[in-house]
Order: C-alpha cells, then structure tokens, then sequence
C-alpha cells in the first residue's frame, strides 16, 4: 500500500481525498519508480478543485510532475537505482500522477536528473520553470537579445513567471513583471525585474496596435492579455504563449503580425520531445540562480495539498509549490 491523492467520482461529481492505494492498482508502464517530490501546478488544482475537466478518467491520482528513484524497469534506459524526473506526456491527466508514493510509467517519458539538481530542486522548477525556460529558448532562437529591448512577464508571481523573470535578468535582459498582486513588488524585484505593470493595464480591450514598448513577451495569460501584449510588441517582436489563465479565447486583429512582422510563438511543454527536454533543463542549470529558486518555493506538507490546490486557484500562492511525498 501506498499513500496518494486520488480523484474519484465523474466529471461534475467527483470526490478528491488521500488515501491508501493498493499497488495492484498501478496503471501499466515499464517502470516503477517511488516519488521523493512533486509539485502543485496550476492545471493540477484545475484537477483538484474540479474547475476544469483535467482529469480525463476515473479514479485518478493527479501531478503533472515527479522526481523520485527507479524501483523496477524492463526499459532499457533505466534501472533500480535511478533518480529520474517526469513533466506532462498527459500524467495526471490519461495517466496517473506524480502526487502519490509510487508511479508506473512509460520510460520514453522519464528524463535522468540533470547534475546539479537534487529531487526537490527539480520539482521547485517542475513544468512550470522548464515551460519558462522553452519559451527564453524560443526567444532566443527567433533573435531577441538583452539589446533588442524590454521584455514582459504576465504572470509573473506564478511558477512560469517568476522562473521566466529570474533567467531573463540572469541573462542580462530588462525584464517588466506584469501581476494584480501590487504587495509582491518587492519579491519580483529580488527576482530580477526592473519594472512592475499592473495587470489590469492589459486586461481591457485596447487598440489594434498599441505604442510599440517590448522587444519579447512570455504570456501565460492568454485572451486579452495577450491580444494586448502583441499589440505592444516592437517591429519584428517575439511573444512566447504558454497559458492561459486568463482566457481560451484571442480577441485581436492580424495588424501586429502583417504591420510590425510579431511573432507570436506557441510553447507545448507537454508534449515536448526529450531533446528539447534535455536541453532545457541543461539550460536551466546554467541560467537559473539556485539561491533565486530557493527564494521562489512554498513547501506544502503531503496531508495539506488538497487544501493549497484552492489556495492557488484563488491567487494566494506565489512562486512553485514543492510537495515532499515520501512516506
């Protein structure tokens, strides 16, 4: 038996609780692994709290990510023994999570640790920081550099954000934090950020084509944020979209595009090939301080998840959320 958070019930009627778990129960895979961390990320209290069909089987044990050691595999690149880490492939979505004891997984989904991370390290950046580091990488590769100007961050008390404003200012660029949380000031700024914007600035309809202000823009928001933000961007500017907190929805015009040449450039961190993986997180140990991260992280005790999940999804968690879950 081992102990994890399990969604039961149906969509619109579902039940969240933790519990024992017989092992029997493991859902198919080629590797077991026992889970040191994991994390709570903002699609994971969607599952939790049952704001958003996330889960899209039941029973299911949610966490989008983990960090533990291999206990059996027949893959062949993994064995006892190995410290391995997951971010998406559809976990804790099709597949049972990292927010539980012990996991049966695919292999091809598994990356080793990167040196010079510990477990709980790796999920204090978990999907949320690798996500932030693929969108700097998209930055970088469509040409934006510390010169080219002023680069903007919504979102940026949340795990995406505060990790995307901590790499860019590590890497010398001038970096605009965008968050409704004006007490976190100061938090944002030991993060790097030069200036704060307060996010109701973009939350209402605006123009086609705004005063060109930003170089590049990582966006976890989504619907008129985002249709703002492009509108903003410099000739030739660069948007990294990776969310959507604020809206499905992208009520702009093609005018950035066809009129200033914006990029706008969509970021899938769960699907992701393992190059792309490894080469993020290898950029993530070269770029991001670890005094930064350990500034950026809430530990939340196992027994107390299922509560933090409301926490975050009302706006009352800032940076990662890192869950030891190890009995």
């Amino acid at each position: 038996m081992f102990k994890g958070i399990l969604i039961e019930g149906s969509r619109g009627d579902q039940q969240v609780s933790l519990k024992s778990i017989d092992e029997a129960q493991l859902p198919e895979g080629d590797v077991t692994v026992d889970v040191a961390y994991s994390t709570l990320n903002y699609k994971d209290a969607l599952a939790i709290t049952g704001r958003a069909p996330i889960a899209k089987t039941y029973p299911m044990v949610p966490g989008i990510d983990l960090a533990g050691v291999v206990t059996e595999s027949s893959n062949p690149d993994f064995k006892a023994g190995d410290e391995v880490v997951l971010n998406g492939w559809g976990v804790g979505e099709k597949h049972w999570g990292g927010l539980a004891q012990k996991a049966r997984l695919s292999g091809d989904w598994l990356i080793p640790l990167q040196a010079p991370f510990t477990a709980r390290q790796a999920m204090a950046i978990g999907t949320a920081g690798y996500t932030a580091m693929l969108c700097v990488i998209a930055l970088e590769k469509h040409g934006v550099k510390p010169e080219s100007g002023d680069i903007l961050v919504t979102g940026a008390t949340g795990g995406v954000g505060s990790v995307a404003v901590a790499i860019l200012a590590k890497l010398g660029y001038s970096v605009t934090a965008v968050t409704g949380r004006k007490e976190e000031e100061a938090y944002l700024k030991s993060l790097g950020a030069k200036q704060i914007m307060d996010r109701a600035e973009l939350s209402e309809p605006g123009k086609p084509l705004a005063r060109e202000t930003w170089a590049g823009a990582i966006d976890v928001a989504g619907g008129q944020v985002l249709a703002n933000v492009c509108a903003g961007m410099k000739y030739q500017g660069v948007v990294a979209a990776c969310g959507l907190a604020a809206g499905m929805d992208f009520p702009s015009t093609v005018a950035p595009f066809i009129l200033r040449g914006v990029t706008l450039c969509g970021i899938d961190s769960v699907m992701a090939p393992k190059a792309d993986r490894l080469y993020a997180w290898k950029r993530l140990a070269e770029d991001l301080s670890p005094e930064l991260l350990d500034s950026m992280i809430t530990e939340v005790a196992f027994d107390d998840a299922i509560d933090a999940a409301s926490h975050l999804m009302d706006g009352k968690i800032r940076g990662r959320i890192v869950i030891p879950v190890a009995g």
